[in-house]
């Protein structure tokens, strides 16, 4: 057994570049390596882990986290509906027993060779390799930001981190009056309904609490929509001009100054124009893209830095052993645990099509879902693919606020999640869809008998 020793990367790049090697690292092989262990990590090693089980034709995952979050859960823990302990799990429950976890990082792609270097200094062989880092949240891109997120007393907060989730609420209920400003990021953003539906609790919350005449409430988002899909952005407009939501579209915050509590932004369809608001409340979404690590392997990425991938196969555009899904690729649909889970099933056929040397004939056609909560007890549940045309998987007209949704969203979401999806048994709701389209066929042709 060789033993493995965890040296800084900074001092092990040193040393190689003088060829001084004070460790043996260890070389392993794998059939599929797993690199990242959040929801489309766990989720393809769990499906692949069942057919590829013994080494070296086996599974490796590389993730550095002890914990694995639910973080569709963190809009109700802001809103002070859910527990902060029901979003996380040990690292080690979630992922599959018949697949191998390194708890390092990867700090070097070698797609020519077929192998990563990870933080210990260890090498991993592969034959085919999933990226599924997601997205890399860069609260230092904003100027202010970490700053007003440290200080208690500066009423800043975001729902988007593990350590500033459970600190949302407190601000909520620390606003009685003034501006409480919401904002959406010019960047790419995981789950992009979030930073609405926070804005949507917060004031559920100022009006049952009698506060609300007092505190203005405001969205500012960098989009030029208030939501990508027209016959659900018609419905959330009517939701924001029913209970007095100012929306300013194309408005992108720029910085912050906690100690004044003021918030710096700028107008994107005419970026001379930059204004100073005062808040009493601000949640920020912050600035979030491309894993460094892929930024700097640019024979991976397209130009932003996201794993260049076929968006209807998930195939990598160059190196065809290697695929994405997730947060980190540079498919154009909506980044939510929906898309990975419609993306995990298309991937899975196409890799085993792959490796028995077939043509990958299923494609992934988009579609990802984000239940909007408006209110606790409303939910419009937004479902839609890559034309930005609704695909609603329920018999009913979904851009209602709808208590049914709500009640998938609190508590079956959760439990589909960690019970299935993890365990690579969820392929998203395609199947509901196809018995409610025979359902309604049938019921059609049953009323034209009649007639």
């Amino acid at each position: 057994m060789l033993k493995t020793v965890t040296i800084n990367n900074t001092l092990l790049s040193v040393l190689r570049i003088n060829n001084i090697y004070p460790v043996r690292y260890a070389h392993h092989m794998c059939k599929i390596l797993v690199v990242g262990g959040g929801t489309g990590g766990c989720t393809m090693a769990a499906k692949l882990s069942r057919k590829f089980d013994k080494a070296p034709n086996h599974v490796i995952v590389v993730e550095p986290s002890e914990v694995h979050y639910y973080q569709p859960l963190y809009t109700l823990i802001g809103g002070g509906i859910k527990n902060f302990d029901a979003s996380k799990r040990s690292m080690k429950d979630v992922l599959p027993v018949k697949a191998q976890w390194f708890k390092e990082e990867v700090i070097s792609f070698e797609p020519n060779e077929n192998k990563v270097t990870i933080s210990n200094g260890d090498i991993v062989q592969y034959e085919h390799m999933i990226v599924a880092m997601g997205l890399q949240l860069y609260w230092d891109k904003l100027p202010g930001l970490l700053e007003g997120l440290k200080n208690s007393e500066s009423q800043v907060c975001s729902i988007y981190g593990p350590d500033t989730v459970s600190k949302v609420f407190d601000k909520i209920k620390n606003t009685n009056e003034g501006n409480a400003i919401f904002t959406f990021p010019n960047t790419p953003v995981k789950c992009p309904g979030a930073p609405q539906k926070i804005a949507y609790l917060s004031e559920d919350y100022w009006r049952r609490k009698n506060k609300r005449n007092k505190v203005n409430v405001v969205y500012n988002t960098s989009l030029p929509v208030i939501f990508g899909v027209k016959k659900y952005a018609d419905a959330l407009w009517e939701v924001c001009n029913r209970r007095n939501i100012k929306v300013n579209l194309q408005t992108n915050l720029i910085e912050i100054r906690p100690d004044k509590k003021e918030a710096v932004f700028q107008n994107l369809a005419k970026p001379e124009n930059k204004y100073t608001v005062q808040y009493s409340m601000i949640h920020v979404t912050p600035p979030m893209g491309a894993p460094e690590i892929l930024k700097k392997h640019t024979m991976l990425t397209n130009e932003a830095g996201f794993l260049d991938v076929n968006p209807q196969t998930l195939q990598h555009t160059k190196f065809k052993n290697i695929y994405g899904l997730g947060d980190c690729t540079n498919s154009p649909n909506s980044k939510t645990m929906a898309a990975i889970a419609s993306q995990s099933k298309v991937l899975y056929k196409n890799i085993l099509s792959n490796i028995a040397g077939k043509k990958m004939k299923h494609a992934y056609n988009g579609y990802a879902s984000c239940p909007l909560v408006t209110a606790p007890g409303k939910c419009i549940l937004a479902e839609f693919d890559y034309k930005l045309q609704p695909q609603e998987s329920f018999p009913v007209n979904q851009s209602k606020e709808l208590y049914s949704m709500y009640l998938l969203k609190k508590y079956f979401f959760p439990f589909l999640y960690w019970h299935l999806m993890l365990k690579g048994y969820w392929n998203g709701p395609e199947m509901f869809r196809k018995i409610f389209s025979l359902i309604k066929k049938k019921d059609a042709i049953s009323g034209a008998m009649k007639q």
